[in-house]
């Protein structure tokens, strides 16, 4: 037991079959030993897509308890009038459903063929603007084509802003929140 707790003490992510062969015991020894005597489990690390710093931590405490506040205030007048939008990639096809490709045969009759459909190598930067009801508007940026501050602008005044007023016109004038990440074109002072 001690050699295996000191293995594992060395390197966590070891193997069952590396301890094993390192202590020179049998794999269910040493499951039984990490399970049940050092009362051990094994934990697969949750993915981020970075590490923030303690300020932005910070930063997003406090937005998130000003949020919280805004809401115990207005109910849920505060939710109906946020808007979050995200940008995403997708793949340029739409492959056919199983049941798209079914046929009615004859019981002599050969089956019906299909070829899988390859994913498309082009990829398109899609916007999407959504609310607590669902997607209020789309923007596909057009192959090759970047989002840029300039961009972001336009897709909020000549697209997500005719759209906000005529599915919203009741909040228009109270207010949209957007809620949006802090991407370089989403920051600039253009925006």
């Amino acid at each position: 037991m001690v050699i295996v707790s000191t293995l594992l003490e060395e390197d966590r992510s070891k193997s069952r079959e590396e301890i094993a062969h390192e202590a020179n015991k049998s794999t269910a020894s040493v499951f039984r030993i990490v399970t049940e005597t050092l009362q051990k489990r094994e934990v697969v690390a949750k993915w981020v897509p970075h590490q923030l710093s303690e300020e932005q931590k910070a930063a997003r405490k406090r937005i998130a308890e000003e949020l919280l506040q805004r809401y115990k205030a207005e109910g849920e007048q505060f939710l109906n009038r946020i808007v979050a939008i995200n940008e995403t990639w997708i793949r340029d096809f739409e492959p056919q459903l199983k049941s798209q490709s079914s046929q009615r045969k004859h019981a002599t009759s050969p089956h019906p063929k299909k070829c899988r459909c390859q994913q498309s190598k082009v990829k398109l930067m899609m916007i999407m603007a959504y609310d607590k009801n669902g997607v209020t508007a789309t923007d596909r940026v057009p192959p090759g084509s970047t989002v840029t501050a300039a961009y972001y602008r336009e897709f909020l005044q000549d697209v997500l802003r005719p759209k906000i007023r005529q599915k919203m016109s009741a909040i228009f004038t109270a207010g949209i929140f957007i809620l949006y990440d802090n991407m370089r074109p989403h920051a600039s002072g253009a925006v």
